[in-house]
């Protein structure tokens, strides 16, 4: 059998508008018959989309939109421009769920494709999909279901857990973890070595510090294109349960992700930074090493995190500060070339004034 991917539903069966908003608790402000071929945003949506509308400044685009029917907020009251409007609790995640019902649903021919290497003492489930051009190394662990793509390598003693995707050119080094359901885009790394040397003055060279560590994934974790998880120099580098990973991060060694953070485009984490729960980290952001940052924090883009955050904390800037100072210091970065001129003409006036003092 060749293993690979094939189409059951490509999602594009129409629905009922009552049969959707009853996935999401939404209550229907018009016809509840109509029906909805596919989602869009509001600039994209035509005739027989749904859409959502959740920010005022979008209003705009909500008046102009030639969606059928819109997600709104409970509190939104109707329009009277023949458009079909779903109230529900939170629009943007009744969108997310209501898509899924679009989206195509792929499934996986199990086997090993004749084109790929698995070593004589990996383990892969019978359920599994191994396509051509993987390597599966020795004592490898593949789990039921799970799909290990085109150029991906799994490397010696490496565990992949149930229900797991490495779409293709995923790389899972030595000993490394993945957990069940996890979700491994193009060119992800896992357990390259940690950046660590020590510097030897009397040679003078950089001297490699060791990294015998591994990569722990935790379940339903997401890791986005290009982005690195480098191996602890010793124990463990964790990504938690439910976390998010956009595209090109960089994640440093012996650093731990708690559970359900997010971590946008372009994060870098220097080594034993540690995130709590839920952390929200925007893109482009820089953290040094051996940090803390608490539960529910939020730093905002392009931030340098160069101290300790607290827990529930809103932080901008570099090196970061509390959200509301870093505004008003904002307000006043664009005056500064006026406030020096107005500072310089204080001093002259000043000096003249004691010049005048000092005459008798």
């Amino acid at each position: 059998m060749t293993a690979g991917p094939r189409h059951l539903d490509d999602g594009k069966r129409p629905r009922q508008l009552s049969e959707l908003a009853a996935l999401v608790s939404g209550e229907v402000l018009g016809d509840p018959s109509l029906p909805i071929a596919g989602v869009a945003g509001l600039e994209q949506a035509q005739a027989g989309h749904l859409s959502f509308y959740g920010n005022q400044k979008y209003k705009k685009q909500l008046q102009a939109s030639k969606a059928s029917a819109v997600l709104v907020p409970r509190d939104s009251a109707p329009s009277d421009r023949g458009v079909v409007y779903v109230r529900v609790d939170n629009p943007h995640l009744a969108f997310a769920r209501i898509a899924q019902e679009f989206a195509p649903k792929r499934t996986y021919t199990p086997g090993i494709a004749a084109g790929a290497f698995v070593d004589a003492s990996a383990q892969v489930d019978p359920s599994a999909t191994v396509m051509a051009g993987a390597t599966i190394s020795a004592g490898a662990r593949v789990g039921a279901r799970s799909v290990v793509g085109p150029g991906c390598y799994l490397g010696e003693r490496t565990r992949i857990g149930d229900d797991s995707v490495l779409v293709a050119n995923v790389s899972v080094l030595e000993e490394c973890l993945v957990g069940s359901r996890c979700l491994l885009h193009p060119g992800v790394v896992l357990g390259a070595d940690g950046f660590g040397f020590a510097f030897d003055a009397s040679v003078p060279a950089h001297i490699k510090i060791p990294q015998t560590g591994i990569v722990r994934v935790e379940d339903d974790v997401e890791i986005g294109a290009n982005s690195c998880v480098d191996r602890a120099t010793t124990g463990e580098t964790v990504v938690g349960h439910g976390a998010k990973i956009d595209n090109l991060v960089q994640v440093g060694h012996n650093s731990v992700i708690g559970p359900m953070s997010i971590l946008c485009a372009q994060v870098g984490l220097s080594g034993s930074t540690e995130l709590g729960t839920g952390v929200v980290l925007a893109g482009q952001v820089g953290v040094a090493g051996h940090l803390r940052i608490g539960d529910l924090a939020k730093v905002g883009a392009q931030a340098g995190v160069m101290s300790d955050v607290d827990d529930g904390a809103t932080v901008l800037g570099a090196p970061q500060m509390p959200a509301k100072d870093f505004m008003r210091s904002a307000a006043v970065f664009s005056r500064l070339p006026e406030l020096q001129r107005q500072v310089r003409e204080l001093l002259k006036r000043l000096e003249a004034l004691e010049g005048d003092e000092k005459t008798p």
